[in-house]
């Protein structure tokens, strides 16, 4: 009876360790339960407003401190500022990045995936770890390419940014003139 016990006690540790240890900055969240494969969330981000460029642990950046004035949201033909993107997101917008190579009909497949949605944040980066990255303030997925289904679900889920800290703030009268 006591070992029958002690077995139990030990599968419940075991399973709430592995729950915590998938809910840790940087950890992939699982695909059993509804989200997005290769997620990645982050906790724990600063939020102060600084005067300086910051040197992010994520690439792109998924929050932390930034510039006090914001990207204005929309379609880039070149890269922005990843202090003024991160005000962005603060404010709950989706930044979708990609490789400056990417072909043009992919590129255009982010713009016809983003069209319509006030929070979008779109523009090339270089030295992305995937041909394309999409991120919200605190998660983040990469993608092989704009026709994968995980950028529409990403796209839907985050597009309220309720999960930003300051959800529906402004995303325009900030810094950027987007192509569209």
């Amino acid at each position: 009876m006591w070992v029958g016990a002690a077995v139990m006690a030990a599968v419940v540790l075991i399973a709430g360790a592995v729950w915590a240890s998938s809910r840790r900055s940087g950890g992939l969240t699982a695909t059993g339960d509804g989200q997005i494969a290769g997620l990645q969330t982050f906790s724990s981000l600063a939020r102060d407003h600084v005067k300086r460029q910051v040197s992010y642990p994520q690439t792109p950046p998924v929050g932390g401190q930034h510039s006090a004035v914001w990207q204005n949201c929309g379609i880039y033909g070149s890269p922005v500022a990843n202090e003024q993107a991160v005000h962005s997101l603060e404010h709950g917008a989706m930044w979708i990045t990609y490789r400056p190579d990417l072909a043009a009909s992919q590129i255009d497949a982010i713009r016809s995936a983003v069209a319509g949605q006030p929070y979008a944040l779109v523009s090339p980066y270089p030295g992305l770890p995937a041909p394309m990255v999409a991120t919200v303030w605190g998660a983040q997925v990469r993608l092989d390419s704009a026709t994968d289904p995980r950028l529409q679900r990403f796209i839907n889920t985050y597009k309220s940014g309720s999960q930003a800290p300051e959800p529906r703030g402004e995303c325009t009268g900030g810094v950027g003139t987007p192509l569209t």
